[in-house]
């Protein structure tokens, strides 16, 4: 059966959104991208630093309430609607809750053709990246980096910490291929 949706998960600074990037140039048919950082740069402001919304501890920790879990289901259906369109679909996302969030997508995915990839990379590595990137604050790479991937199940795992992205996006390409999908 053809891949429908591709979904990645790994902490922050993992390196998922230029695997994402790498993926959409070596795939031959045009696939979207969603990244559960549009979601929340999509979400009003008033929900950043809300107990409802989503808060950034200042050591890095995410904590998100019931407003936030409400519209990133309403984004997670809505994608979902698209790959049952006939879309190709890449997700970037980072599992806080770990096996809980993977489930969430599983039901939402339900029928669907997923490829489920799980994005390593050392700690201290994705803490350096982190600290060149500027926009994320100091302590999150850390404190996601095994924590995301506790009790998750994958089809294939990439580790960016000495593994380039573009090598990672065609590992990817090849479980896709391999598994007779025209991709």
């Amino acid at each position: 059966m053809t891949t429908q949706v591709i979904v990645l998960n790994g902490g922050s600074s993992a390196g998922k959104s230029e695997i994402v990037r790498n993926l959409q140039a070596v795939l031959s048919r045009p696939w979207l991208a969603f990244g559960v950082d549009s979601l929340i740069e999509a979400m009003p402001q008033s929900m950043h630093a809300s107990e409802t919304g989503i808060e950034f501890a200042p050591d890095g920790g995410v904590d998100v309430g019931p407003d936030f879990m409400a519209l990133q289901t309403a984004w997670m259906e809505g994608i979902a609607a698209m790959a049952r369109a006939g879309a190709g679909i890449i997700i970037d996302d980072v599992f806080l809750g770990a096996v809980a969030t993977q489930e969430r997508w599983r039901k939402v995915l339900g029928g669907l053709n997923v490829l489920w990839v799980g994005v390593r990379c050392d700690s201290a590595v994705a803490a350096e990246r982190e600290r060149a990137r500027g926009d994320r604050i100091v302590g999150m790479a850390v404190s996601q980096a095994a924590v995301v991937h506790e009790g998750v199940a994958y089809d294939l795992e990439v580790d960016t910490t000495r593994t380039d992205s573009l090598t990672c996006a065609k590992a990817i390409l090849g479980h896709v291929r391999q598994h007779r999908a025209p991709d």
